[in-house]
């Protein structure tokens, strides 16, 4: 094997590079600050990639990877990284078919604070609450995994409560502080996020994480926990608190349409939407849209009038709340992002190339 894969693990942490991706045909590439860099080197073979994947990969999850083509997993390089892995077959360009590849992210060691994050005390007063849902947004990517870590340790740090983390794979460890946190990870403790959901509710659970709200099976049992007395976390692969709404809603049968709206009225206290922008002077920065649930925004989602959410986020600043494309601009204005760099995350691109230039 050209490469071993503790010195390109090695490389990656020295760099504060945020993936590694291992292709065969390619040399490895790491992506720092966004950009994908190649480490000069040969290019690897199916025998390299083959060799990484049998040294990293758990046996029950090689077992999913011959069998369903893919699987990903967390892996801890020794006490300097932990990263999630996704390892999957792939067409190599040689004519005997597939070989394998495998991304590794790399997670952060250290829970960043909310302030580090740049999220305001505002967000401190919804994770004091008892019942809801709280969803965090955006692409994939985008920081979302992150976020959440960051508000269930603060709450650890914080408040005492009994924590349960659904997790698919788990990619943060957290020890118990003035909080109780139990772990679950998808495939290896429960079989599915609903399953794990009803499970949860029997564990005396004041707050709940769900890794992704991926089915509506999934969907449905988190909106309940939330509506039955308990805090639930989660996330979806949207961006604004209007989508995401539409999203929730769209997974629906017509004729439940009404009443997973009456739902999300009630239940539903905040939506987090981020992206993830180039920082000038390197790495990265998030900008946020938040809207926090109020009567007035209950109203509209019940009544099917979602478009109007943003005009509602606009004028609740003094609640915490903010669109998106108002802190792109604000990154701009503070010189930590370039304009282009706004434009290509804003929700509305000509609006903002507008507002750009009467800066």
């Amino acid at each position: 094997m050209n490469y071993l894969l503790n010195d390109l693990l090695e490389l990656v942490i020295s760099e504060k590079a945020s993936d590694l991706h291992l292709h065969v045909d390619q040399a490895p590439v790491l992506r720092i600050s966004g950009s994908m860099l190649p480490v000069e080197g040969p290019l690897l073979t199916p025998e390299d990639t083959a060799a990484m994947v049998k040294e990293i990969t758990p046996p029950h999850h090689l077992k999913r990877l011959e069998e369903q083509g893919g699987c990903d997993f967390g892996f801890s390089f020794g006490n300097k990284a932990r990263f999630r892995v996704s390892c999957f077959k792939a067409r190599s360009g040689e004519a005997d078919g597939n070989a394998y590849g495998i991304v590794l992210r790399q997670i952060p060691h250290d829970m960043f604070s909310l302030e580090k994050l740049g999220l305001s005390d505002k967000v401190k007063s919804l994770l004091m609450r008892q019942r809801g849902l709280i969803l965090v947004t955006g692409p994939t990517g985008s920081g979302k995994t992150t976020t959440l870590a960051s508000m269930l340790n603060w709450i650890n740090e914080n408040e005492e409560r009994h924590i349960i983390t659904i997790e698919d794979p788990i990619e943060y460890f957290h020890d118990h502080k003035r909080s109780v946190i139990t772990q679950r990870e998808i495939g290896r403790d429960v079989p599915s996020f609903s399953d794990a959901i009803r499970s949860a509710l029997r564990q005396d659970p004041d707050i709940i994480l769900v890794g992704e709200m991926r089915d509506l099976e999934t969907i449905t049992a988190a909106v309940s926990a939330a509506e039955t007395g308990h805090l639930v976390f989660a996330t979806l692969h949207t961006t604004g608190a209007a989508r995401t709404v539409d999203r929730i809603v769209d997974a629906f049968p017509a004729d439940t349409k009404e009443q997973i709206r009456m739902q999300l009225a009630s239940s539903l206290v905040a939506v987090i939407s981020q992206v993830l922008c180039r920082r000038k002077d390197g790495g990265r920065v998030a900008g946020y849209e938040i809207m926090i649930n109020t009567d007035s925004t209950s109203a509209l989602i019940r009544d099917n009038k979602t478009y109007r959410i943003a005009s509602e986020i606009q004028t609740g600043g003094a609640l915490g709340m903010r669109t998106l494309d108002s802190h792109l601009l604000s990154l701009v204005e503070e010189g930590i992002i370039e304009p282009a760099e706004a434009v290509t995350y804003a929700q509305e691109p000509d609006e903002m190339r507008q507002n750009l230039r009467n800066l």
